[in-house]
């Protein structure tokens, strides 16, 4: 295992209506609250008109950016940093999924650069600091509430770009499964998927000696399998909900990359296929994964797909390494089918035309993992065999 330095800093308000919390909670960080949100969802819920209800309580002023896009663009971000600018904003909140998060924690950081936003995602400038940001989340997906990560598009370049900063971190969430119960089958299925990729990414590692951290990670895994299904077929299954939005949360606050390497795979492959192509999130994640896994199976890495055949899906210990790891591989492919999720890039409208191109994106700043480091050449093979 690894040294780390352990901080999750996010206060977390789990439960039915903890949204009563929302304004003595803004209130320790200002009274002029910019409020970020996407579609309608949140108003045909009620979600909106009881968060606006309580600011006014509270005598919180309060502007709005609404429209935020999934796979949320630099756009976006650019006019909600207008809006903090124009109104003297002390807090943004964000009400919605990952997208509408990750849009939030731009601006806050965005705000204090004179410069355009999308020059922190490229690096061309660094964050020293950012607005207060909270978050109401409506999705069990992207674990965007409790991390310090936001991933944003910027469709003119062609690029997804994921960045963290600990600036960024979200003061406080609230998560009310309830929240969730609208959300429809597809976004459900594939936020299912993206939990259990970002629990992949930490779990298959080449760092021993983590086992504390590979046992949660198994954990979250069983947890997508037992409850995601529910959730599709009961909607308003408060169990099932709220053992994954719980799942979405400790999936990617670091606590199952503690004393690993944090070096993903999967994760930059598929920005590139929806930064060419748009796709969501989940569905690339739940294409590209068992392909991947297929790809990097040897004798170097068999051990631990063996067992996360055995610890994860149950399989006879018995049985050859290689027999439990492509059954295992097997039963990950067959699970997002089960979910009604595309097993094939044919399936979403992506041919073989910019393959090359995505694989040779993907791996610009070198080999992508560390489990089994792979190089454009190998991105492209995967690529191809999900075709």
């Amino acid at each position: 295992m690894l040294n780390f330095d352990y901080s999750i800093p996010t206060q977390i308000f789990f439960g039915k209506d903890q949204i009563q919390k929302l304004p003595e909670q803004i209130s320790l960080y200002g009274s002029r609250v910019l409020l970020v949100y996407g579609g309608g969802s949140i108003k045909k819920i009620g979600l909106y008109d009881k968060a606006i209800a309580l600011l006014n309580e509270k005598q919180l002023s309060f502007w709005e950016l609404s429209g935020v896009d999934p796979n949320p663009r630099i756009e976006n971000v650019r006019s909600g940093i207008d809006l903090c600018r124009n109104h003297q904003i002390d807090i943004i909140l964000a009400i919605g999924g990952g997208s509408t998060i990750d849009c939030a924690k731009l601006i806050a950081a965005g705000f204090f650069y004179k410069g355009d936003p999308w020059d922190l995602m490229i690096g061309k400038a660094q964050i020293e600091k950012a607005l207060p940001l909270c978050t109401i989340l409506t999705l069990a997906a992207t674990g965007s509430e409790m991390d310090p990560i936001a991933v944003i598009s910027n469709l003119k370049t062609n690029q997804k770009i994921g960045m963290g900063h600990p600036a960024m971190v979200p003061k406080f969430s609230i998560l009310d499964p309830t929240y969730t119960y609208s959300v429809p089958r597809n976004q459900t299925a594939a936020g299912t998927a993206d939990i259990m990729s970002h629990a992949f990414e930490a779990y298959f590692s080449g760092i021993r000696g983590a086992y504390l951290q590979s046992r949660l990670a198994e954990a979250i895994l069983k947890t997508c399998i037992q409850y995601g299904p529910i959730a599709l077929e009961e909607p308003e299954n408060y169990e099932a909900r709220a053992n994954l939005m719980w799942a979405s949360s400790l999936a990617i606050n670091g606590l199952l990359s503690y004393g690993k390497q944090r070096k993903w795979s999967c994760h930059p492959i598929e920005h590139e296929l929806s930064a060419y192509y748009d796709i969501t999130h989940g569905v690339g994640l739940a294409i590209i994964t068992p392909h991947w896994m297929e790809y990097i199976l040897e004798d170097s890495t068999v051990d631990v797909f063996k067992d996360y055949g055995i610890n994860v899906w149950g399989l006879d210990p018995m049985q050859d390494a290689y027999t439990i790891a492509r059954t295992a591989i097997s039963k990950t492919k067959a699970f997002f089918s089960s979910l009604d999720l595309p097993s094939t890039l044919c399936s979403v409208n992506i041919d073989e035309e910019k393959l090359e191109l995505m694989a040779n994106a993907a791996t610009k700043h070198g080999p992508l993992g560390e489990f089994r480091p792979i190089n454009a050449e190998d991105v492209l093979q995967i690529l191809k065999s999900a075709l």
